[in-house]
């Protein structure tokens, strides 16, 4: 058999998981450390594979990748949810797809990381400093301002306490939120109007579904204000990005803090890359040791685990 480890940017990835081991079992590994520019790149590289290991949704899996992928038996994705798996395809089709754990705490440190680096501009003054110059910048304070969590889930509510411990005022949106769950994490549960209009800073943690796509449209971003910051280390698609241009370089919006992109990776030349007031991370949100080793330890052991006939974590219906 033969396994396609996918999207191994940084060609770690047979430093987190006893790969070899595999050989006993009759499997060959193979590692792809590029993007493929689509859907038939991919189709075209991965034919031969019996099982892939996708990492997050770096590649898509829709229904017309996966029927030109007839030899494919398992599907094993990173993290236990994954937006560009059609897992109704893969079912249908007679694909395993299984899930590994992930680190609960990467994704919101890297949301406090994007904002103080917004607030005090970082990355600016360090590009600054290097070419000679020194002090170019006034930044803000955190304390005393609203911090506005659209999507109060795990890590919404890892972002609500750094907040707190910021001596910020924090406020939380999202469509099914109860206001028994917002006080249980100690935050007043407002409108969606309320908390664009109240906040000085909104950052999003909802899940990308066909309901949240466009969240955060440009009345939202309007009511933020030329003051306002926006931070978003959840799914590009949940925030008008052409909205989202538009205000920072009319000056409607304040700023924006962004891990994730309506296309990734984001190409050369992409309007975000020349927008003012903005700190950009190309998705590392999940992308510590950590994580690694859950991601890459779990999908190790998914493969092992399917090939003894035992599956674990499956996300489908079909198990061998």
């Amino acid at each position: 058999m033969r396994l396609a480890i996918l999207d191994d940017y940084q060609s770690v990835a047979r430093d987190y998981a006893p790969w070899e081991q595999l050989a006993a079992d009759g499997v060959e590994a193979a590692f792809f450390d590029r993007p493929f520019k689509d859907g038939d790149d991919a189709v075209a590289s991965l034919g031969r594979f019996d099982i892939i290991i996708a990492m997050r949704e770096r590649t898509a899996f829709g229904r017309d990748v996966l029927a030109q992928l007839p030899g494919l038996k398992l599907l094993v994705t990173t993290g236990m949810a994954n937006q560009s798996i059609d897992l109704r395809a893969a079912e249908e089709l007679g694909v395993a797809v299984c899930g590994t754990g992930g680190s609960p705490t990467a994704a919101p440190e890297l949301t406090w990381g994007l904002l103080l680096s917004l607030a005090r501009s970082i990355p600016l003054e360090d590009r600054r400093l290097r070419d000679g110059r020194w002090q170019s910048t006034v930044g803000f304070e955190l304390a005393g301002k609203t911090l506005g969590v659209l999507g109060l889930g795990k890590i919404g509510r890892r972002v609500t306490a750094y907040g707190q411990a910021f001596g910020m005022n924090v406020i939380a949106w999202s469509p099914n939120l109860t206001d028994e769950a917002a006080a249980s994490a100690g935050v007043r549960k407002v409108s969606k109007e309320a908390l664009f209009r109240e906040s000085d800073v909104v950052s999003v943690h909802v899940r990308l579904s066909e309901r949240s796509r466009g969240v955060v449209g440009e009345e939202e971003l309007r009511l933020l204000g030329p003051a306002g910051v926006l931070v978003n280390t959840a799914r590009g698609p949940l925030v008008d990005e052409d909205a989202l241009i538009r205000g920072l370089k009319e000056g409607w919006l304040g700023g924006a803090a962004l891990d994730v992109y309506d296309l990734e990776p984001l190409p050369a030349g992409h309007r975000l890359l020349s927008a003012p007031r903005t700190v950009l991370t190309p998705h590392l949100g999940y992308v510590t040791q950590q994580s690694y080793r859950e991601f890459y330890g779990g999908a190790f052991g998914a493969v092992q685990a399917w090939l003894r006939g035992t599956p674990v974590r499956l996300l489908t219906g079909v198990s061998r």
